[in-house]
């Protein structure tokens, strides 16, 4: 008998937690330095790691100073077949990055699986050249296992720092014997970005610093302390408008 999928993942997170601690503490001090220079955090992904670049963004307990890097076609449901070829495009990741205005206090954070298409690899490269650190939310197990498409190497290869997600190559897990089903790489991006915030928090709290967060617009007063992070941001970020 397979164990449930849910004693998978826990069983998957508590190795995630465990290969990651030092590195959430670097990641959670390079945001804290971005935010108290009032940087942004510019965060990107490509396909179903999209999903993950949703989560930094415009979330309730999420930070207000998150700019989401974006092309329309990356999205799988605006064309599933163009979403993979546009990730494998040479040169767009550097036309995205191009639409941004930098503050010198900005910080990538590029999703990514695989770890090895042009777009997310090229984030990594003209962040790092544009002078921007790179978080890389990234599987070493996966993007080993996966064929090298960019000149540049893998995403992880051009990283400031890494976060391994440790999802196997192919992403299903289940059954575990013969894993043809239930994704994880999505469940895990959630996971460690959330497991940043927190670390982020507790980082904060000991400088006295706080944070720029949402607030859900489905409690009382959501509204209201939203609207003083809108009249800051928005004319940074537009997708906020």
């Amino acid at each position: 008998m397979s164990p449930e999928f849910g004693d998978l993942v826990r069983k998957h997170l508590d190795a995630v937690d465990k290969r990651n601690a030092e590195a959430l503490t670097d990641v959670a001090d390079l945001l804290l330095a971005c935010i108290r220079a009032d940087g942004l955090i510019l965060s990107g992904g490509a396909g179903h790691s999209l999903a993950a670049v949703a989560e930094t963004f415009y979330r309730a307990g999420g930070l207000a100073c998150v700019r989401p890097l974006y092309h329309h076609d990356l999205l799988p449901m605006h064309g599933a077949m163009t979403s993979t070829s546009t990730e494998r495009e040479q040169g767009l990741a550097a036309r995205v990055l191009q639409e941004v205005p930098l503050s010198g206090h900005d910080v990538v954070v590029v999703f990514s699986t695989s770890g090895v298409n042009p777009y997310p690899v090229e984030l990594a490269v003209t962040g790092r050249a544009i002078g921007c650190p790179v978080i890389a939310v990234t599987s070493g197990p996966a993007s080993a296992a996966a064929p090298p498409r960019s000149a540049a190497g893998t995403l992880a290869e051009n990283a400031t720092i890494v976060l391994d997600t440790l999802v196997p190559p192919g992403d299903s897990v289940y059954p575990p014997e013969a894993p043809h089903t239930a994704a994880l790489s999505t469940v895990v991006n959630a996971y460690l970005w959330n497991q940043v915030l927190a670390k982020l928090s507790q980082t904060a709290a000991a400088m006295h610093q706080e944070l720029p967060l949402w607030r859900s617009s489905n409690v009382p007063g959501g509204d209201e302390a939203n609207s003083s992070l809108l009249a800051k941001y928005a004319p940074r970020v537009p997708q906020l408008s």
